[in-house]
């Protein structure tokens, strides 16, 4: 009867999504082929459960959201963040009917990639690295090939795809061009849900951290969106779930009203939040640890058991080869810090300390 269960719940599938859902019995693959799938869960099911057991998503509770190493328990983090983007994704994707299972998974996974310092970190690992640094390029890598010992996750190919199409920046929601979008509805969700969730959660934050006044958003954004979060995520999401099912077409949709009102919600958080000189001030003395560090590894040993095995200097590398190897090193190392680990490594390394005969 167990083994049955995979089998019944693809089915249920087939009988009860949308057409223009992916289904879990037509993934296309894993990168790596298994042996022995699971009796009792779909594919995307098991990529779900191996994002969440995976010692990289467990670090995303101490890394940077917008608020540096955040000191107040109510303060989002990036671990936070992934958590509300898969609830509203989630939601969303119920009501149009689309692979819940499917969606949670890449939502999960979208940030897995996040330096320290949230984008403080993301920009200098960009200066430094010769082949640049992007966190969702760093999402696939992670999954890829770092997790799990240097064996990675071997997620399917949708849920890859998914965390690798997710960043949009400062880009638009929902471009015309659609190689700049994941190849699943459902990929193009967790794309909408991220900009859903950061928008109304660092509003929230810098509400708390009296950077922002509730009166300070713009009216006519309150009249379209409401004035607490709650209001404002509801009226998103309802706006896309009304106009994708109006449409009917295969592709997910904002009505213009509210497409230019998150937008202008997203350039309204970059002129008071993301670029105010209490985030920027701070934001730059975290991309000067990043630099240190950086530098530093380049010289030196990386740790293996405490401070001491990584204050021994490296014999020169040989090779271009070699030099690109270990900037590749120095960048995976460091983009999986977590906030307070960067800050207590810099501390050990740069700061002196005072002389003790005991």
């Amino acid at each position: 009867m167990v083994e049955t269960i995979r089998a019944q719940l693809e089915a249920l599938e087939k009988q009860t999504l949308s057409p223009h859902a992916c289904l879990s019995s037509r993934s296309r693959g894993r990168l790596f082929g298994e042996q022995d799938p699971c009796c009792l869960r779909t594919a995307f099911q098991r990529d779900r459960d191996r994002i969440i057991h995976s010692k990289t998503f467990r670090r995303l509770k101490h890394k940077t959201q917008v608020f540096l190493a955040p000191a107040g328990d109510h303060y989002r983090t990036r671990l936070t963040h992934v958590l509300e983007v898969s609830q509203i994704a989630r939601t969303m994707a119920v009501c149009l009917r689309l692979n819940e299972y499917l969606t949670e998974a890449i939502a999960l996974g979208h940030d897995l990639g996040h330096t320290p310092f949230g984008h403080a970190g993301e920009y200098s690992l960009n200066l430094l690295h010769p082949k640049g640094f992007k966190h969702y390029r760093q999402s696939l890598r992670i999954v890829d090939f770092l997790e799990n010992s240097g064996r990675g996750l071997n997620l399917t190919w949708e849920v890859r795809n998914g965390i690798l199409k997710h960043s949009k920046g400062y880009g638009e929601i929902l471009p015309d061009d659609t190689t700049e979008l994941a190849a699943t509805l459902e990929g193009q969700l967790v794309r909408v849900a991220d900009i859903m969730a950061y928008v109304n959660h660092d509003m929230d934050d810098a509400l708390r951290a009296d950077m922002l006044h509730s009166d300070d958003l713009p009216r006519h954004l309150r009249e379209v969106l409401g004035d607490r979060a709650s209001q404002r995520i509801n009226s998103m999401v309802v706006d896309l779930v009304k106009t994708t099912l109006a449409r009917n077409d295969g592709r997910l949709h904002l009505s213009a009203r509210m497409n230019e009102t998150i937008t202008e919600l997203r350039a309204f958080l970059y002129d008071h939040v993301y670029r105010n000189c209490r985030v920027h001030n701070e934001f730059e003395k975290a991309q000067r640890v990043i630099r240190d560090l950086y530098g530093f590894f380049l010289e030196h040993e990386l740790p293996e058991n405490g401070i001491s095995s990584c204050c021994r200097r490296r014999q020169p590398v040989p090779s271009v080869a070699e030099e690109q190897k270990r900037h590749r090193q120095v960048c995976d190392f460091i983009a999986g810090m977590t906030d307070r680990y960067a800050m207590g490594l810099y501390s050990q390394i740069f700061m002196p300390k005072p002389w003790s005969m005991l």
